[in-house]
């Protein structure tokens, strides 16, 4: 069922490489900065819990 893209092809295999290539790298940006900021939490928890 892969459609026939003629002359097309390079251009919208390529677009759809790039597109799921930043897809990859916007979720991995988004983990990445989670646990940055859930580390970050963590530690001004444990100072306010410990009085500082």
């Amino acid at each position: 069922m892969i459609p026939d893209l003629g002359k097309y092809a390079v251009t919208v295999l390529s677009a759809y490489g790039v597109s799921l290539l930043l897809l990859a790298v916007i979720c991995g940006a988004s983990i990445w900065r989670a646990r940055r900021v859930k580390a970050a939490l963590r530690v001004v928890e444990e100072r306010i819990k410990n009085g500082r």
